[in-house]
C-alpha cells in the first residue's frame, strides 16, 4: 500500500468521524463530507464532493443509506441522497462501505462504480464482537436492579457476538446460559461450563432467567416464548434488522426490551473506527494498493 493515499471518508457516526482522524493520523490526505456535527479535532469537512473524483479510496458508512435512499449520516445537517454522491465518484476509485444491499450494488453499477462491503469482512466481524458484548454489560449494568454476578443470564445464539457475551458474562460472575441451534455450538458452550439448551426448545422454559440476550438476526422470541419471561426481566436485543424480538408482543406483555443496534458505535466509537481502519487497509493491500 502507498504511504499515502487521498481518502475521502463520506456520512456515517461517531466511527466514521474516529476512522478519518485516524487515517489522518497514519499520515493520508483525509476529506470528510456528511460529518460536519463532528466537533471533534481532525480533518475539516469539505462543503461538497466537487473534489471526490481525485480520491484514491472513498469509505462510505456502515449502513450506507437509510430509507427514501438517502446517505446514511446522522452527523450531518442535511440530507443527502445516496445518488447524488454516487455520481460523484468514478469507477477506478477503491470504494467500500458497511452492509450493502442489491439495490446499493444496483446503483453503483449502472454507474461503472464497484463498492466492496467492509462488514462483510470476517477480520471486522470478530473485532466488532468485542465492544457489542461489552455494550451489553454496560446496558445491563444500567438497566438490572440487581448485579450481574449470581445474575441468571441466557444468551440466545451463539455466533461471535454470542459467545464472547457470554463469556465475559460469567467471567463477572453471572450463571449463564446459551440457546443454540446448532449441536457444535451447545458442544462448545458445555465446554466453557455453560448451560445449554436447543434454540427450538425455548418455550416453557425461561421464566427463570433475570436477563435474556438475544443474538440472531431472526425472531426467535416470539409471543408464545415472550408469555414463559418473567416481567422483570430484561431483554437485550443486539441483532440487526429484523431483530430476534416480536416487539409489539412484548409490549403488549409489559416487557422491557432494549434493542441496541449498532453498538460499537455508541460504546466504543474509537475502538470501532480502528477496526474498520485495520479493515480498510487489508482490503486496499489485498487490491493492490
Amino acid at each position: 500500500m502507498k504511504h499515502e493515499l487521498n481518502i475521502w471518508v463520506v456520512g456515517g457516526d461517531m466511527r466514521q468521524a474516529k476512522l478519518a482522524q485516524l487515517l489522518a493520523l497514519d499520515g493520508h490526505t483525509v476529506h470528510t463530507y456528511a460529518l460536519e456535527q463532528d466537533r471533534s479535532t481532525g480533518p475539516l469537512p469539505e462543503e461538497n464532493l466537487s473534489q471526490a473524483e481525485k480520491a484514491d479510496c472513498v469509505v462510505l458508512p456502515l449502513l450506507v443509506s437509510t430509507e427514501g435512499g438517502l446517505l446514511n449520516a446522522p452527523l450531518s445537517q442535511t440530507n443527502h441522497p445516496l445518488s447524488d454522491v454516487l455520481d460523484a465518484l468514478r469507477p477506478s476509485q477503491f470504494i467500500c462501505g458497511g452492509r450493502l444491499d442489491s439495490e446499493i450494488l444496483a446503483l453503483a453499477a449502472h454507474r461503472g462504480l464497484t463498492i466492496r462491503d467492509y462488514f462483510a469482512r470476517e477480520e471486522l466481524a470478530v473485532a466488532n464482537a468485542v465492544p457489542t458484548a461489552e455494550g451489553a454489560i454496560q446496558l445491563a449494568m444500567e438497566h438490572l436492579p440487581i448485579t450481574i454476578h449470581g445474575a441468571r443470564v441466557l444468551v440466545v445464539g451463539f455466533g461471535r457476538v454470542g459467545r464472547l457475551t457470554a463469556q465475559r458474562f460469567q467471567a463477572l460472575g453471572a450463571k449463564v446460559s446459551v440457546a443454540a441451534r446448532r449441536y457444535e455450538q451447545l458442544a462448545w458452550a458445555q465446554a466453557m461450563g455453560l448451560g445449554t439448551e436447543h434454540l427450538a426448545h425455548l418455550a416453557g422454559w425461561l421464566c427463570g432467567y433475570d436477563l435474556i440476550v438475544n443474538t440472531v438476526p431472526a425472531q426467535v422470541l416470539g409471543r408464545l416464548e415472550l408469555e414463559d419471561v418473567k416481567e422483570d426481566c430484561l431483554i437485550l436485543d443486539l441483532a440487526s434488522k429484523p431483530g430476534g424480538v416480536d416487539l409489539r408482543a412484548a409490549g403488549e406483555l409489559g416487557l422491557t426490551v432494549i434493542w441496541a443496534l449498532s453498538l460499537p458505535g455508541k460504546v466504543a466509537p474509537v475502538t470501532a473506527g480502528a477496526a474498520i481502519k485495520s479493515t480498510i487497509y487489508n482490503m486496499l493491500q489485498e487490491a493492490g494498493y
